[in-house]
């Protein structure tokens, strides 16, 4: 018997994406000196467009 993983819907799979790699973009703005505020900023606005793009552009292609 194979076991394998659960499907995962791709909008869940893309607010991961956006969300892991838009919290480490503010810790490095962070990490560098910038503002909070200006960080916590830049760091949604990456969120949005990390799970834009990953949303439309990063599905399963069928071989």
């Amino acid at each position: 018997m194979h076991l394998r993983l659960p499907s995962i819907d791709p909008g869940v799979r893309a607010f991961l994406w956006a969300l892991f790699l838009g919290l480490y973009i503010w810790a490095f703005l962070l990490a560098i000196g910038i503002d909070k505020g200006t960080s916590i900023v830049l760091g949604l606005l990456s969120f949005g467009g990390i799970f834009l793009l990953v949303r439309i552009f990063g599905g399963d292609e069928e071989l």
